[in-house]
């Protein structure tokens, strides 16, 4: 959400940033100095008529508004004016508004258009304005295809000369899918701007080739780099064996990339020599900032205005660097000396400490790398920037994330969907989890994992777990299904690596393990493993072998190295623990059985995600987005009618503080009833005595309520009796990783106290629904347990997905409960409901786009 306090930072489609805010009356020299600088044809297809210049009264008309039923926003580079959007309602409390914006000529054609459309529209919407109107000459065309090209139903009418357009702006797929494409393109161009620069300034590299700055730039003179490297300095005529410039600008060449490793106080001056040069990015080494208490926090914001306000993009502060190992880049603007061989891999890092270890962990496997960004704080580019990057990096096949938290977790999960289904992603990231929002704890360890898996995400534990991962998908095809075949030449190793694959979730394949025994020589073994290769029974090999006794095989027989390789060409992927020697090349090799299959798992379960379909969010009736907006006003909040606004029902719940109105509200509400204690935590407790059901008349409600009240206070609630049923809990909360994720299990203290629930992200398809019913161990009850009549598992499923939609759609709902819901053979009953509301402060990956 945009407002007059909180401007925000967008990128423009070749990957520069621009600040959008609302207009205000101090702009209105700003204004007039960007309408000098139009050429007369935009201002003729702005106003339609020459125009030279703004009358004064025109000009107060347009710099003041309301902010309700007159907008405009104004985008700004640096602290000049560059385009200009507004609406105006037609009329009070008409519910359609005309829009017009017109950009600068040096910044058309860059996707400003389409920027302050989504901004004026997100706009309109808060204040109920439903559809907008547009008058645009025909030989507008760029205008015409912003309208044209939103995904918006747009209605066209040509009279008097003009078109005029007319168009609901209500989100719905096809806007949603235009505006996440752009975002996609955008982010990606701005990261690829990083990581093949023409040429990188260093600033902060000493002459005396101590320090951060000095170590940066020598491995970006030693790596290769085809660019040219420009040190900055005060005073020094070279540095590092390089000439040195006391401004990037005086080199006289291009200079795309700045490596910053100056103190905090200094870094915002060198952005603006950066900025002078060209520059796109900053790489900002230097420590200092955010991580350092509230002055560096100042420090960081001060530092990322101002490289937006220049156009370009941070990584950092407090990072590692960023690397490139194409043969025509060669960038190593890092800390690390020696980088991975060129290969397909991405790794990014949030930690630069940690990002050393992982790259000489990856060159020591011989993990071939294609780029890698360390964040650090993190203050701009993040590791969604770079997902969105590498989805279509044509070097890249493997993404490989250390992350320790997560800035956007909505927008993690859906661009891991999105790009699992290409490119595997495998996550370093902590499964524990901070208290829950609501009266659920959220997910936990075990369902956190469960959360990767189904968002396509390959979740490790360890930097070990990381590489050895990492090297299976870089060398290896994915397997076809999850039997394995287990061949070697020690019975003690097969059995343990059956043992293993059995723990794993793996299955061995009939006829494994196969024992070659100690005194098979490689040709033997080979053929073996050419055998297992070739049957149709297996998917996967697991190779394990232990070293013969001395004497048992001669020289010939043992070159097992030189005789292996030719038996993994079946297409099939293998693993291998060799105790002694090397594994043949290509084959990941591990130091154990145990890591060998569990890395195995991992990707197999990943292809199996692959091999499922994905599903559809299907088409709900019954759901009202207006009645919900108005459920949700501060001032007349309404959960119930939030519930009813998405087609969930909820059983009426009458409060008593009394005997009396206890029997009143039954009497109202029709004999029998039930009479429960009101506090969240005890409606459901019939094992407590806290819910007394059945209650058929007056007497006896006040007999339950004497009884009840003594123990539990004296509010109560009192409900018309429903048809038993399966109890079943249904929870909405805010995940760190994922942001809102649906839960449903099974009601009762048990499955409670273990943690029986099934979670998945927001939003739900039809498949994600179904899984969610069968999947809570305790699922067997609602499929007619020991004889019991099964419940209407698709109506369970329906009202899972109307919960996701909620969630997806009011981003103010932080956390839901239905607890208990009644599941029967003919349906269900909602009997109880908890919503918390939060702030109307947009929740990350929802509105129009934003850095």
């Amino acid at each position: 959400m945009t407002t007059v306090e909180q401007p925000v930072d967008v990128l423009l489609s070749d990957g520069t940033t621009v600040q959008l805010r609302p207009i205000r009356p101090s702009d209105g020299p700003g204004v007039v100095a960007m309408h000098s600088r139009f050429s007369e044809r935009t201002r003729y297809l702005r106003y339609f008529s020459p125009y030279p210049r703004i009358p004064e009264r025109d000009l107060q008309r347009f710099v003041n508004v309301d902010h309700r039923d007159r907008e405009a926003f104004v985008v700004l580079v640096g602290e000049r004016i560059v385009a200009v959007g507004r609406y105006e309602r037609l009329g009070p409390q008409a519910p359609e508004a005309e829009v017009a914006f017109v950009v600068e000529d040096a910044y058309q054609g860059r996707g400003i258009g389409s920027v302050l459309l989504e901004h004026l529209a997100d706009a309109a919407r808060r204040n109920d304005i439903a559809s907008f109107v547009a008058e645009v000459l025909p030989a507008n065309g760029a205008m015409l295809r912003v309208f044209s090209d939103f995904g918006y139903q747009v209605q066209r009418q040509f009279a008097d000369g003009v078109v005029h357009l007319t168009f609901p702006i209500a989100p719905t797929d096809a806007t949603l899918e235009v505006q996440r494409g752009r975002e996609h393109r955008t982010e990606a161009r701005s990261v690829a701007r990083l990581l093949a620069p023409r040429g990188v300034a260093v600033y902060g590299a000493s002459a005396t080739g101590q320090g951060v700055g000095a170590a940066v730039l020598g491995h970006l003179r030693d790596g290769g780099y085809t660019g040219a490297v420009v040190p900055v300095h005060p005073s020094a005529a070279s540095v590092a064996g390089l000439p040195a410039y006391p401004s990037a600008a005086d080199a006289g060449v291009p200079v795309d990339l700045a490596v910053v490793a100056v103190p905090p106080e200094a870094a915002t001056r060198v952005v603006a020599d950066a900025a002078a040069a060209g520059a796109h990015g900053l790489v900002v080494i230097s420590a200092g900032f955010a991580e350092a208490g509230g002055e560096g926090a100042a420090a960081q914001r001060a530092l990322v205005r101002a490289a937006h306000a220049a156009g370009m993009r941070v990584v950092g502060p407090n990072c590692l660097g960023v690397a490139n190992t194409d043969p025509a880049v060669r960038l190593n603007a890092t800390l690390a000396p020696r980088l991975p061989v060129p290969g397909r891999v991405g790794i990014f890092s949030q930690s630069g400490a940690f990002g050393v270890a992982l790259l000489a962990e990856a060159d020591r496997r011989g993990l071939g790398l294609s780029s890698f960004v360390s964040a650090g704080n993190r203050a701009d580019v993040s590791g969604n920037d770079l997902l969105q990057y590498w989805q279509d990096d044509p070097g890249t096949d493997v993404i490989m994330l250390y992350l320790e938290t997560f800035g956007n977790p909505r927008k993690f999960a859906r661009l891991a969907r999105r790009i699992g289904r290409d490119k595997p992603v495998v996550a370093l990231a902590s499964p524990a989890r901070p208290p829950g929002v609501g009266d659920s704890a959220g997910p936990d360890e075990v369902a956190v994992a469960a959360l990767f898996a189904h968002s396509g995400v390959i979740r490790v534990d360890t930097v070990a777990e990381l590489l050895d991962v990492g090297v299976l998908l870089a060398h290896q095809p994915l397997p076809a299904g999850p039997r394995v075949g287990v061949v070697g030449n020690s019975s003690a190793l097969t059995g343990l690596a059956a043992t293993a694959c059995a723990a794993q979730g793996l299955t061995v394949a009939t006829g494994y393990p196969r024992d070659v025994g100690p005194r098979a020589g490689a040709a033997e073994f080979a053929a073996a493993l050419a055998e297992a290769g070739a049957d149709d029974e297996v998917d996967a090999l697991v190779v394990v072998f232990a070293p013969p006794l001395p004497g048992q095989l001669t020289d010939t027989d043992a070159d097992f190295t030189a005789a292996l390789p030719s038996a993994f060409a079946a297409g099939k992927p293998a693993v291998a623990t060799f105790l002694v020697g090397r594994a043949p090349a290509g084959v990941p090799a591990y130091p154990s059985v145990e890591e060998a299959v569990r890395a195995l798992a991992r990707v197999a379960a990943y292809a199996d995600w692959l091999r499922r379909p994905a599903g559809v969010p299907p088409e709900l009736t019954r759901v009202d987005r207006s009645a919900a907006h108005a459920a949700l006003r501060p001032e007349a909040l309404d959960p119930a009618g939030l519930l009813a606004a998405y087609g969930i029902d909820v059983v009426e719940s009458v409060p008593a503080r009394s005997a009396g109105e206890a029997a009143e509200a039954a009497a109202r509400l029709g004999f029998p009833v039930a009479l429960k204690a009101a506090a969240p935590g005890l409606r459901h407790r019939l094992d407590l005595g806290a819910v007394r059901l059945d209650l058929p008349d007056a007497a006896t409600v006040h007999r339950a309520y004497a009884e009840m009240s003594a123990l539990f206070g004296a509010d109560v609630l009192v409900q018309p009796m429903v048809p038993p049923g399966v109890a079943c809990v249904v929870e909405l909360v805010e995940d760190p990783a994922f942001g809102p994720v649906v839960g449903f299990g099974l009601g009762g203290v048990a499955t409670e106290l273990l943690g029986d629930r099934a979670w998945r992200a927001v939003p739900l398809t039809d498949l994600d629904a179904a899984e969610l019913v069968d999947e809570p161990r305790a699922a067997p009850l609602l499929r007619g347990h020991r004889g019991a009549a099964p419940v209407d598992r698709a109506a369970l499923a329906e009202l899972l997905l109307r919960v996701g939609r909620l969630a997806d759609e009011q981003p103010r709902v932080r956390a839901l409960t239905l607890n208990p819901v009644l599941a029967r053979p003919d349906g269900f009953s909602v009997l109880h409901a908890t919503v918390r509301v939060g702030s109307a402060v947009a929740r990350p990956d929802t509105g129009p786009r934003r850095l």
